[in-house]
């Protein structure tokens, strides 16, 4: 139904590994997006299943394991980027909110239950526009949301969540296209066999701009 922001995840690494490219034949983590990083080893050439030594046990705390050394490389989603970089833990070898191709596209978006939008247009809309909004106020009062949040009990280091919000760019989502991100990402996983539907397809069947058009006119976005 629409974008929201870019960015979100960061790839650190240990001391030896430089770029994406040397993930091959490494231990590999993440806090969450495993599909993501796939994608982000097949754009470099890499095999994605038999190149990476993935580390997918939910059990284990892969933060603490990357830390203390037992993984190489860790996808990181805040708070883990933050945490990493407060305890100077590995170095960052990517980072979506910056590095092409992954920063021009949106890395956030949002989706709604078909049913749900076909019966309720008017309650959609309308959670479409408080959501932009809030992405709004993130982008320009970074430290109140950051506060809010705090306060809300959603985290309790407001450190953490500023740093978030402040290096996230949310006023992007009236500036970039959703159908290109969607089509990019489709034909990414495409080209990896993680679908068989060509990027038109999924754009036809799949997505409802109507809203977003509407909401951007009414915030003149």
């Amino acid at each position: 139904m629409g974008g929201l922001h870019v960015g979100c995840y960061e790839l650190f690494a240990r001391e030896g590994v430089r770029n994406v490219a040397d993930l091959k034949g490494r231990s590999v983590g993440f806090s969450n997006a495993m599909d993501l990083l796939a994608l982000m080893a097949a754009q470099v050439g890499l095999d994605p299943v038999n190149d990476i030594r993935w580390v997918t046990d939910r059990a284990l705390k892969q933060i603490e394991l990357f830390a203390a050394g037992k993984l190489d490389v860790f996808l990181a989603f805040p708070p883990d980027a933050q945490e990493l970089r407060a305890r100077h833990v590995g170095h960052v070898i990517l980072n979506t909110t910056m590095d092409r191709p992954w920063s021009q596209y949106f890395c956030c978006m949002l989706a709604g239950n078909r049913e749900y939008v076909q019966n309720y247009p008017v309650a959609t809309k309308r959670v479409l526009r408080a959501i932009l909004k809030a992405a709004e106020f993130c982008a320009s009062e970074p430290g109140h949301a950051a506060q809010r949040l705090v306060d809300g009990g959603f985290t309790d280091r407001y450190d953490y969540a500023f740093e978030t919000l402040r290096d996230i760019p949310y006023d992007r989502w009236h500036d970039y296209d959703a159908a290109d991100s969607i089509r990019s990402y489709a034909l990414r996983m495409h080209e990896v066999g993680f679908n068989k539907s060509s990027p038109q397809k999924i754009i036809a069947d799949g997505t409802d701009w109507r809203f977003l058009e509407e909401v951007k006119r009414e915030l003149k976005a």
